[in-house]
């Protein structure tokens, strides 16, 4: 009889690459979420805490990652024309942290080889990879007849971007191919396309106000923390509107800002109507 195989089945592994205050993922919370160096800063902390009732283990490394035209991500290991990484003018320490229930670590960031930057937005993103226990308690060995074990591995990640900036930016945004749709035939959906156009990554608040015919103004959604990097000219995105039962979005407008996030001085990046028939 063939002897029992212990097959891994796959990793399932979660990223999340977002960017401002304090983000979590499973049971690590990180603060801030994102890092930015641009005129004299060189320096920067991560501030790492394990939210759980178990030891965790996490490895520390440095990723590149392209964003899609709908906000997704995927790892990629060259740049895209018009894309400079950002890992060869960083270091960070320590490499790995091990934390116990309610620890907390901070994680070191610093920028260097600054004399080689020209002109520019360099970017990559610090990973955050739990280590899970090479035998989990309560596992079961398979019985003597078993042919194959499939045995299901949890990875959960936190990736944040770094991100390098050198020089005025001249970048701009439009928001376009603006529309309403039903989902369900009852849920507003707001369809967006942000443009963006210059040399560097943009990243900011989304308000809509709803203004009835007769003059009636209601705040109707808003979302946190809608990026859109380098290289890329163009993001799609879709906000769900308040339902209600006094706000017809077939008539009307609706007046949309993308705005500084309120982690900084607010200023407004791109603002338009739609007006709604």
């Amino acid at each position: 009889m063939t002897s029992p195989k212990y097959l891994l089945f796959g990793l399932l592994t979660l990223q999340l690459i977002f960017s401002g205050g304090a983000m979590a993922q499973g049971n690590l919370l990180l603060m801030p979420r994102r890092v930015i160096f641009e005129g004299p800063k060189r320096y920067e902390e991560l501030n790492l805490a394990n939210t759980g009732k178990d030891t965790a283990r996490y490895v520390i490394s440095l990723m590149h990652v392209r964003m899609k035209e709908d906000g997704g991500f995927e790892e990629i290991m060259q740049p895209d024309s018009g894309e400079n990484f950002a890992d060869k003018f960083i270091r960070f320490f320590p490499h790995s942290v091990t934390l116990g229930p309610d620890e907390s670590q901070v994680v070191k960031i610093q920028l260097t080889k600054i004399n080689e930057l020209t002109p520019g937005e360099y970017r990559s993103h610090i990973y955050f990879r739990a280590v899970p226990d090479k035998a989990p308690l309560g596992e079961k060995k398979p019985t003597a007849d078993s042919l194959i074990s499939i045995h299901l591995i949890p990875i959960f990640g936190i990736s944040i971007p770094v991100i390098i900036r050198v020089g005025e930016s001249i970048t701009h945004v439009n928001l376009t191919d603006l529309s309403v749709k039903m989902a369900e035939d009852t849920i507003p959906i707001l369809n967006i396309t942000f443009r963006r156009r210059g040399n560097m990554s943009v990243y900011g608040d989304l308000s809509v106000d709803y203004t009835s015919i007769y003059g009636n103004t209601s705040h109707v959604g808003s979302i946190k923390g809608i990026a859109v990097y380098t290289p890329n000219e163009s993001r799609r995105f879709k906000l769900t509107l308040e339902k209600r039962s006094d706000i017809n979005y077939r008539s009307g407008k609706l007046h949309i800002v993308y705005s500084t996030s309120a982690e900084a001085r607010s200023a407004k990046i791109a603002e338009t109507d739609l007006i709604l028939r």
